[in-house]
């Protein structure tokens, strides 16, 4: 019972070694049509996630575009093992990822967006880019996500939505399956199950009294 026009796009790839592999200072065109100059070829994933949110962009005429992916062992450090980090360009849908991911237990926690300051990471000699920072001190898991975001444009009036959850998809050696709840309990709003419409944070202002007393009763299990 989805109300509005949902489409799902997989970014996969081949990751073996073999003659067309990628190979540092390589340089690929990218579906937007930026150029990249390959100086990690451990950071390939996000390459076709770029190719991923520019078809969106281009081809699907989305509006709002969600990518989600296990991008970067820094998000681990950045957010801890049970969030995931969120960045965006709306501070609407940055609060509403937190709250839906408190309401279905997929955690979230948003990371710096600054694309301003830190795009500078990935300058390049030869190239629109690089793929991958200069400095990885410099809040390597939020360049990641501006790596992306680029290859739609960062004056794009629609709303991007970055979820990283390299930590959170396992605990040991077993999935979680992290993400499912959250991507139902985000959209849920958009959708004609009752329990999704009570559990999505979107078009939501304030917490209901519901909401107050829950929060009152954890707190004193807290206590």
């Amino acid at each position: 019972g989805f109300k509005d026009n949902l489409h799902a796009v997989f970014c996969l790839a081949e990751n073996a070694v073999g003659p067309r592999a990628t190979r540092p200072d390589d340089i690929h065109v990218l579906y937007s049509g930026k150029t990249v100059e390959i100086n990690n070829t451990d950071a390939e994933g996000r390459l076709i996630l770029a190719d991923g949110v520019a078809y969106a962009c281009k081809d699907l005429g989305a509006d709002i575009i969600l990518d989600m992916a296990t991008l970067t062992g820094a998000q681990g450090i950045a957010t801890g093992k049970y969030h995931a980090a969120v960045l965006t360009n709306n501070e609407e849908w940055e609060k509403a990822c937190v709250k839906a991911g408190r309401n279905c237990g997929d955690l979230v926690h948003p990371l710096v967006y600054c694309p301003e300051l830190h795009f500078s990471e990935f300058t390049s000699a030869v190239a629109d880019m690089k793929n991958s920072v200069a400095d990885r001190d410099n809040t390597p898991s939020s360049c990641a996500g501006l790596f992306i975001a680029s290859h739609i444009g960062f004056d794009w009036p629609g709303v991007w939505v970055h979820i990283d959850i390299a930590a959170p998809v396992h605990a040991g050696e077993r999935a979680t399956g992290y993400g499912v709840a959250l991507l139902l309990s985000l959209f849920g709003g958009a959708s004609e199950d009752p329990l999704l419409n009570l559990v999505s944070p979107l078009g939501c202002n304030g917490a209901s009294p519901r909401e107050e007393m829950e929060r009152d009763s954890k707190r004193r299990r807290l206590v």
